[in-house]
């Protein structure tokens, strides 16, 4: 199995998961960045994400198939045992996830100060069950839930790990996308009228059909009406026909 392909699938898989978890530090990067600073220029800080995103991933996965291929070029690069060569990949996730649960507290700090500022209404009750929800709210944003394993070795508790690291990441994408973009009110209001559109141009294409049609079946009636009305030519009888032998006779 010791194959290019093979080496390049697993680097490629590699990449994946760590442009996962720092996408993940971008997405809270950007919520703190949003609810820290009221006034900013967004686009000033799109190219830092990108970098952040992708940028990173690429170079940490560089340096670690130049480490793989110099100094344990063994099968399929998919093992574990050489301990620095491994935490060339898991160093830079783990602080990836400290940085992220940093700004997970910060964030609920800044929602906690905004929900005690006398502008917001309510009592300590609502204020908790808001504060909880927020919380909640922003477990799946973060990628909290890999924080459960992030700095226990890697054999510890290995079928309880991939449940819940298989189980929760798998859906945090489908979980996301379903509190931030399709619960939000700008967003159903968008989709409702993009909907009211698309109804009224069926029906307005439904109707611009049936006026054709109609429109055509009246002109073919017209015409018929016409020709049963117009005087036809008659050929004339045998009996009330001039013929030479009648005048004659007259």
């Amino acid at each position: 199995m010791s194959t290019t392909s093979c080496k390049a699938a697993v680097a490629f898989f590699q990449f994946s998961i760590l442009a996962n978890y720092f996408w993940l530090l971008v997405e809270g990067m950007y919520l703190q960045t949003l609810l820290a600073l009221t006034f900013v220029f967004q686009k000033k800080y799109f190219w830092w994400y990108i970098l952040i995103g992708w940028g990173l991933p690429t170079t940490i996965i560089t340096a670690w198939i130049l480490t793989r291929n110099f100094y344990d070029n063994n099968g399929c690069w998919d093992d574990t045992d050489v301990a620095f060569i491994w935490w060339i990949i898991k160093a830079p996730i783990t602080a990836s996830l400290l940085v992220n649960f940093i700004i997970f507290i910060n964030v609920i700090r800044i929602l906690v100060q905004k929900l005690r500022s006398p502008g917001v209404g309510g009592n300590d009750t609502s204020h908790f069950k808001r504060l909880a929800k927020s919380t909640l709210l922003l477990i799946p944003l973060f990628g909290m839930h890999y924080m459960v394993f992030a700095f226990l070795p890697e054999n510890t508790g290995a079928e309880a790990r991939i449940f819940i690291e298989l189980g929760l990441g798998s859906f945090q994408g489908f979980v996301v996308a379903l509190l931030y973009c399709f619960l939000n009110g700008e967003v159903q209001a968008e989709l409702k009228k993009r909907f009211w559109k698309w109804q009224t141009q069926s029906y307005l294409r439904y109707s611009k059909r049936r006026r054709t049609l109609f429109t055509e079946s009246s002109t073919v009636t017209q015409i018929s009406v016409l020709d049963k009305s117009s005087p036809k030519e008659q050929p004339p009888s045998e009996t009330n026909a001039l013929t030479p032998s009648n005048i004659s006779a007259v």
